[in-house]
């Protein structure tokens, strides 16, 4: 049988298309002509010896093959770019500012980390968590190099969009709802301290819907949150991205509860040309916040 060996810039073209919604856009990041890409799609679906793609409306989506593809490409790109980092990381050293939310905490920074440290053994990265306000107000102060943080100032400088997030009403237990609103008691809210984007949001979105509420209980911190609405003491506000496995997010309408609108995330850089270190731990972010939102 002959062996096949699959092009890995073939396949960086590929993850890119899917994970940019856009074969043109992948081309664009890129620098190759979309007829290049095009091309390159085409090779990797003989090699594979099987459609990865399959038409969709009027754009493309992932056969059961091609969701199979991705998964392996993804491995092999990231290991390739391990791999050059380990043999570059001599060259970088001294330390990275990343600020971010507690909503990332657990699931992003540890894999973001504990890579960054195996390729760049010579690096520090100085992680503060904190609020959004506070994240931006840093970055501008020139206390941070780097901030994931949600888009409330559109327009801002040295933004990358990553994407937009439905804010979503969060409960432990799905069918608690049911007996929260047939309680007649006005809806408990379960919140940051103010001031708090998702707290105003959720306030705002029951007073225009006539529904009464009461702030059952505060806290500083998400954890304390997480800890709260798991308890049963009420209902909160967020986005699924990072929601621990044992909260749910509720449909509004099966809810009957006002819809909520959506929320940019973008990262957010002190300056339009970083150091080559703040790049490369850039990249693994985007890259593995890409990969949360796929799967």
């Amino acid at each position: 049988m002959q062996r096949i060996t699959f092009d890995l810039d073939v396949m960086r073209s590929f993850v890119a298309g899917i994970e940019l919604g856009s074969f043109a856009r992948a081309a664009e990041r890129l620098a190759r002509s979309t007829s290049a890409v095009s091309a390159q799609l085409k090779k990797l679906e003989d090699q594979a010896g099987t459609p990865l793609l399959r038409k969709a409306g009027r754009g493309m989506a992932l056969t059961e093959a091609g969701e199979t593809m991705l998964a392996y490409a993804r491995r092999l790109l990231e290991l390739n770019d391990e791999a050059v980092s380990a043999m570059r990381g001599t060259q970088l050293d001294g330390a990275v500012r990343l600020g971010m939310q507690e909503d990332f905490g657990e699931n992003v920074l540890p894999e973001i980390l504990g890579h960054f440290r195996r390729v760049h053994p010579k690096l520090r990265v100085e992680v503060h968590i904190a609020r959004n306000a506070v994240l931006l107000q840093s970055l501008g102060a020139d206390q941070l190099d780097l901030a994931l943080a949600w888009e409330t100032e559109p327009g801002t400088a040295h933004a990358e969009h990553i994407c937009t997030l439905p804010m979503r009403w969060i409960i432990g237990d799905s069918e608690q709802i049911t007996t929260l609103r047939e309680s007649g008691e006005p809806l408990p809210l379960v919140v940051l301290d103010a001031p708090c984007l998702m707290r105003t949001t959720a306030i705002d979105a029951l007073d225009r819907a006539g529904i009464s509420w009461r702030i059952a209980f505060t806290s500083a911190s998400l954890a304390g949150t997480w800890a709260a609405v798991k308890a049963g003491l009420g209902i909160s506000v967020r986005t699924p991205l990072g929601l621990p496995s044992e909260l749910r997010a509720l449909d509004a309408r099966d809810a009957r509860l006002p819809s909520l609108p959506t929320l940019g995330l973008a990262l957010y850089r002190s300056e339009a040309e970083p150091s080559a270190t703040v790049t490369r731990l850039a990249e693994l972010i985007l890259q593995r916040l890409h990969k949360s939102i796929q799967s």
